[in-house]
This record gives structure tokens, sequence and C-alpha cells, in this order.
């Protein structure tokens, strides 16, 4: 009958299903956004409507998923900031900041990024804050670093905030200053909380801007095969923006929303909550409001990463300083338990052991008292003690790994200067999770990391050693996993990582058809040129979203169609 013929069949191709039942086959249909059938029964379904799509013999998996990253943010620095390398110096810098700065109008501020962390002790200096002053051009000015959790202000955007040298430091945060007491314009933590509030009062960003953004966001990953992610650290008006695509028939992947607790880094309002209040208000088809995220501590090149043993005695840094958490015990308990009970999971960021251990302990309370259901993510969890290893699988907890944030490179060189060398070095222990039985899902944590590029990650993970090949040498070579187990983290176990294993991650018939074209087969090339495969197309829910050969690779009206 007419009604049973797939809108689409692909064959002549080999698709990687990733389901054990059926791993590979060389055609798949789709119909209604779902996956139909696959192999035979799939070219059976061809009608007179049906697009036929000849692969060629190319290679075909599931669309990519990304469980952290900050889709919006990214975004908005494509479309309407500066967006700088983190790995120039600062005279680099200060040279990029000068050329943007000077296509703006003489009040309008200076924003985006990134500065590399391994700045920090330069810029914090009256005569860098001058050169950062003149080029600026007397705009206002705020930077981001590149773990995005510290700024650096220029004098008139200190003076708008009213930061002064009798200002105290928030909690939570640091207002740096010079020999004299002056504020230095870098700001640790929640100190830029307080010039990014000025920033939203003064230059707010209107609705229909985050709409574009988070859409621009979604659309360069779509470049990179990604078709579901989560954003890590959602606001209320990103959370609406999602629904507002969505209800438009303009969102074009599966978008999981982290709830912001609690806010040392963007100065969003409303908070813990005050945000779960409207959860299910921006409840939608493609957008899930399923968790909360909690920033348990901050950063080590700062100082603000929680830490059972101690920092190197570096400048800036009390005596036998060990970091420290953001909740005690007792308040991180009541967050997880009062959510739990309300079925809410939670992505808690860590970059400590002290801070790991503190969840994994916390989340031992939450299972005891029979909360099986909800999902805990440590994400990033650089740092884990030996003796927390084997927990994570025991609790069913999921490491939420980015592997731009530790491979060789700026981020793993700024923490080496405030580590041990045993200990900064022993990084991301990836085999060890894998081998007790823990999930590890993937994640950019884009645009902290340059691009959403999970076959970079990818190459990470099985190599230890940085894709882009600026920075030489192999860190914790040990820890290094297999092409199949990698893949896996950025499909699969990602899927199940956020709850949407059920309508995607693998290729099964009644899924959504989410897949991606590459350029090449990852398991026929040398190990070193996986870093360099791409998305030569990227299909959601039956619809194509990017084409590398198309000009324009938004969706046709007939592809919007099947979403």
């Amino acid at each position: 009958m007419a009604e049973e013929f797939a809108d689409v069949v692909l064959f002549n191709g080999i698709i990687e299903t990733l389901d054990p039942e059926t791993p590979r086959t060389t055609a798949m249909a789709v119909r209604g956004g779902l996956i139909q059938a696959l192999g035979e029964r799939a070219e059976e379904l061809r009608g007179p409507e049906t697009l036929t799509v000849d692969l060629d013999g190319a290679f075909v998996m599931p669309g990519l998923m990304d469980v952290h990253n900050h889709h919006m943010i990214a975004g908005q620095m494509d479309l309407f900031e500066l967006d700088a390398p983190p790995t120039l110096d600062l005279d680099g810098f200060l040279a990029a900041i000068a050329a943007y700065a000077a296509g703006l109008q003489p009040d309008e501020w200076v924003v985006g990024g990134s500065w590399g962390s391994g700045l920090m002790n330069e810029m914090n200096s009256a005569d860098a804050l001058a050169r950062l002053d003149a080029a600026t051009g007397g705009r206002p000015a705020l930077l981001k670093d590149d773990s995005k959790h510290n700024r650096w202000a220029n004098s008139r955007a200190l003076e708008l905030a009213g930061i002064g040298a009798a200002t105290p430091d928030p909690a939570g945060g640091q207002i740096l200053r010079d020999e004299s007491g002056a504020a230095t314009g870098v700001l640790i933590e929640a100190g830029g909380v307080i010039v990014e509030q000025t920033l939203a009062s003064l230059q707010p960003v209107s609705t229909g801007q985050m709409a574009q953004a988070a859409a621009r966001g979604i659309e360069i990953l779509h470049s990179y095969g990604v078709t579901g992610f989560q954003d890590a650290a959602a606001s209320l008006p990103l959370m609406r923006a999602l629904k507002q695509l969505d209800d438009d028939g303009e969102l074009h992947a599966w978008a999981v929303s982290s709830m912001q607790a609690n806010d040392f880094i963007f100065g969003t309002q409303p908070l813990g909550e005050g945000i779960i209040a409207h959860r299910e208000e921006t409840r939608s088809r493609h957008h899930r409001p399923d968790f909360i995220k909690i920033f348990l501590d901050g950063v080590p090149p700062a100082g603000t990463a929680a830490f059972i043993e101690p920092y190197l005695p570096v400048a800036g840094f009390p005596e036998c300083h060990c970091g420290g958490t953001t909740m005690d015990p007792a308040e991180l308990e009541e967050w997880l338990m009062s959510t739990a009970a309300r079925g809410i999971s939670a992505k808690i960021h860590c970059t400590g052991d002290a801070s790991v251990r503190l969840v994994l302990d916390t989340v031992e309370k939450v299972r005891a008292a029979g909360y099986t259901e909800p999902k805990y993510h440590i994400a990033h969890g650089q740092f884990v003690h030996p003796d927390d290893i084997g927990r994570f699988a025991q609790l069913d907890v999921t490491a939420d790994i980015s592997p731009s944030l530790w491979f060789p490179g700026v981020i793993s060189e700024a923490i080496a200067a405030v580590l041990p060398a045993e200990r900064a070095s022993q990084m991301q222990p990836n085999r060890s999770l894998l081998d007790a039985g823990a999930r590890i899902a993937g994640g950019s944590d884009w645009p902290v990391s340059v691009s959403p590029n999970a076959w970079e990650g990818i190459y990470g993970l099985v190599t230890r050693q940085d894709p882009t090949g600026q920075f030489p040498g192999t860190l914790w070579k040990e820890q290094a996993i297999t092409l199949d187990e990698a893949v896996r983290i950025y499909t699969t176990a990602s899927a199940e990582a956020m709850g949407l294993d059920d309508v995607t991650g693998s290729l099964v018939p009644g899924k959504s058809a989410d897949f991606i074209v590459l350029t090449d087969n990852p398991h026929d090339v040398p190990v070193d040129e996986v870093r360099y495969i791409s998305a030569r197309q990227t299909w959601f829910a039956g619809g194509k979203v990017y084409d590398a050969a198309a000009p324009e690779s938004a969706p046709t009206e007939a592809e919007k169609a099947n979403t």
C-alpha cells in the first residue's frame, strides 16, 4: 500500500547501527522522521514518491551526541562577539581586541574572548589594564578566559559596575588587585558576575537574539555531525528560546537543558527553584529540561578546584591551599535529595578530586534512599582519586568528559603550573573507569573548547595526544581507550546519559532517523587520520540539516515536514 512506502531510502552504503542485533547493514528506510526498516526490507519500501539516496559506498552511523556544551554562548560568540583563539599571547590578544573594537560604536561593549588561562598573572597588573583600556578605545570591555570561569574587565567596565579599591570580594569569587590595592580587571569566578550583570542591564540580549544565537549554535553543531546535545548551564531565557524554536519547527536536534541551581560565572537569573518552577512550560517535543546544574568547584589554574591534597605554593595561593567546594555536604545533599524526589537529574561541575568524592558520597545517600532513576553526571572530573574509580559504576554515575580540556594544550599547561607534576599528568583516567564498568559520555564544553569536533576528541581518547599537532607529547598514555569505545562515548553512552536512548543514539527501527554520512570509514583509516574525519551530511528526524557540498545547509520545507 502507498501509505507504507518510505519517505527516504538510502542504499549501497556501509551503515553502522551501533545496535548489537543488526550491527551493520547496507540500506535504511525512513518514514515520518523515524527509521522504518533496515537492509533488504528497506529497499523494498521504495515507492513512486520515495526519495532514494545512493550512498555509493559511504560510511553512515548514528548522529553524534554532545553531552556537555554551551551552544547558545557559542552561537552568540559567532554572531555578536569577539572570538579569538586562546593560544594567543597577550600582545596578540590585545591586537585582536583593538581590531574588533574599531568596528563598534563609541559606547558599545567589547565582549567575547578567549584569553588563555596561562596569561592570568601577566594580565594582573596596572600596566596590562592600561593596555586593555587603550585597545578598547574607551569602550567598556568584558573578556572571558578559555575556561569561561574568569573575566578580564577594563577600567570603564569596572567603573560602570561600581568596582573600586574598596569593593569587597563577592562570595565565591575574587577581584584581583595590584600592590596599591587597585583592581587590575582580572576577576575570578563570581568576581566577574558583578560586571556580567552590569553588561546585561546596559546592553541586554533580546529573546530574538538569544533564539538566533541558539539556532546558530545548533547549525554549527550540525556541521560537525551532532544531532543531540546537553546544554550544561541553561538559563530560563535560553530554555524559552529552545521551546519557541521547537514550536516554530526550527529545533532540528534533541536538546537537554541543565537548569542552573547556582551560578558563579554567568550572572543569570532566576536560579535554583526559580528556574525549576518554569521547567514544564518550556518542555517540548525535542527539548527536555530534565537536569539541574550545580557548580561544585571552579578550575585548577585559578586555584578554585577542590583537591584532597594541596596545590603547589604558587604566587597568590594561600599556604597549603586545596581549594574548596561551593556547597557544604549538607547543602549538596539537600539539592540532590529534593530534586531526585521530583525526578530531576543533575549535572555537577567537578574539576578537583575532592569535589568528585563529595558528589559520589552524596549520590550514595540518594541511591540508598531509593532514588534509582535520576541520572548523575560528574562533569569534567579530570582528577579522580584511585579509591573512587570503582564507585562510578557502583552508583550509576556518568563520567562526563571533554577531551579538549585535558589532552596536551593551553589548559593542561596551565594546570601543570599549579599542581605537582605527578598529579598534573594524571588527568582523565578513562581506561580505568571503563575497566571498572563506568559509563563515560563525551562532551566538547564548546566554546571553552575551540570547536565541538567529536573526531578530534575521539582521536585524543585513543592516542592521548593533541589532535591539532600544536602541543607535543602524550598525556598518561596508559589511559588510552579503543576506537570502538571512543565512538560509543559520543553516541550510545551519551544518549543513555542524557536520557535520550529511547529516541536516538543508535539506528534501530522506531527511533528517530538521526544519522551522519562521513568522509571516511573510521575503521578503515590509520588512527592518525581519525582526527580529520568530518561529516559530509547530517540528517535529523529524516531531514537533511547539513550538506558539506551545498552552499546552504538549512533544511528545505519538505525536510522540515519530516520533523
